[in-house]
């Protein structure tokens, strides 16, 4: 505080020292939260128009207006505010979407702190409330002015669903620039502290094995993916344009192969089933994503076999995380492999959590009629599955490392007066 009030010029007649870029003034927390959500919301509107915009040079039907109003209804749709139409309604969220806009939210967060200086609780609370609010109510002014006679979308979900993500993303950010995240995790129990990175490793060690057998299947069926290519006919504009929809979907298909391994499996329409013990679909959207779908009847075996065996891996995971984690703090040589089990089983808990919170927003309506609903409908049997498999395999792992960990052996004092 002295350096940056008294700014002294040197001694020998030279020129002053550089200004510390730390002590540049910082911006009112008000001002910072609302510039960061209105940069945050351009960033996802225009990356929405541009690939409506481009979708209609491909289509070269209906007007440049309605390009940009369907970008908008989909920037909408990201955040879980359903568009209704004549025929039917959309509420599934595209999640590949939602990430990239909790990640600006993220960022927004983070500039949010950075330009405000804001370090203390009440100035950090009002960042993300700010944010969320700012963010929430532009949401709500963008669904008044995309809804017309054909596609409603109520402005409220819009702004509840807007403001929910921009509150979560948001306030990690604020947190993080701020140091505050590191405080709380200081402030928190060391076993419930390592759980949290535990719990991350076993969700991502499903999605990923997940991701590794749908690429196995899609490579395998790759003459479906260029048969509904050459059907669609996209030419090199709208290929574009189905590239960027089957990314913005790819994490919702990663979600229904999770629930197909852990065995109640997923829909894909009104009446249908997709699941290691059968498949009941019928025919499908001409979509390049859904040509790994397995056709109707019975599934091969080694998929019964994974469902046994991917949350066993994800638990093996998380007990390895908690034991290495756990094994390299003070107190750990007065913790027993009981300790270390218990934390394995509170990890993969929180992972089943996480992954069933992310398995109920990857469902909703598609569409009128048939595509009414898509999803999965067991999201929680899904879950308990997997939390049973990843908490058997967490708690064993993590008791059985920590049983067999090397015994340091005391010091004798009397040692020391020896060598005197």
């Amino acid at each position: 505080m002295t350096d940056m009030l008294s700014r002294p010029g040197s001694r020998d007649g030279g020129p002053p020292p550089a200004p510390d870029p730390a002590a540049a003034p910082t911006k009112p927390v008000l001002l910072a939260a609302v510039i960061g959500a209105g940069a945050c919301l351009l960033t996802g509107l225009l990356a929405c128009a541009a690939v409506a915009v481009v979708g209609w040079l491909a289509a070269s039907f209906g007007g440049a207006s309605g390009a940009v109003k369907a970008g908008a209804a989909v920037w909408l749709v990201a955040h879980k505010a359903g568009a209704t139409f004549g025929g039917g309604s959309v509420t599934i969220a595209p999640l590949g979407l939602t990430l990239f806009l909790a990640w600006c939210l993220y960022r927004a967060g983070r500039f949010t702190a950075r330009v405000s200086g804001a370090d203390k609780t009440g100035e950090l609370a009002l960042a993300s409330g700010v944010l969320a609010v700012t963010y929430g109510l532009a949401a709500l002014f963008i669904a008044l002015l995309t809804s017309d006679n054909s596609v409603k979308i109520s402005p409220w979900s819009a702004f509840l669903g807007a403001a929910t993500l921009a509150i979560i993303a948001g306030t990690a950010g604020v947190l993080v620039e701020s140091g505050a995240a590191a405080d709380i995790a200081d402030a928190t129990p060391t076993g419930l502290r390592d759980a949290v990175p535990a719990a991350a490793a076993a969700v991502l060690s499903v999605v990923a094995i997940a991701a590794l057998l749908y690429a196995v299947i899609l490579a395998i069926h790759f003459s479906r993916v260029t048969s509904m290519l050459e059907l669609l006919d996209a030419g090199p504009v709208g290929s574009v344009v189905l590239f960027a929809i089957c990314l913005m979907l790819l994490p919702n298909v990663l979600l229904y192969v999770v629930a197909f391994l852990a065995g109640p499996g997923f829909q894909l329409g009104v009446g249908t089933s997709i699941a290691p013990t059968g498949v009941d679909v019928g025919n499908l959207p001409a979509l390049p994503l859904l040509a790994a779908v397995p056709t109707d009847g019975a599934t091969s075996t080694y998929l019964l076999v994974l469902t046994a065996l991917v949350p066993l891996a994800a638990g093996v995971v998380a007990g390895l995380v908690i034991t290495r984690r756990g094994l390299k703090t003070v107190e750990s040589e007065a913790l027993g492999w009981d300790a270390f089990a218990l934390r394995g089983a509170i990890a993969a808990l929180l992972a089943g959590l996480t992954l069933m919170i992310l398995m109920v927003l990857a469902g909703g309506s598609a569409g009128p009629g048939r595509m009414a609903e898509v999803g999965i409908p067991g999201a929680v049997p899904a879950a308990g599955v997997l939390t049973a498999g990843m908490a058997l395999a967490a708690a064993i792992t993590a008791g059985v490392v920590a049983a067999r960990r090397p015994v340091v052996a005391e010091a004798d004092p009397g040692l020391g007066d020896v060598e005197r």
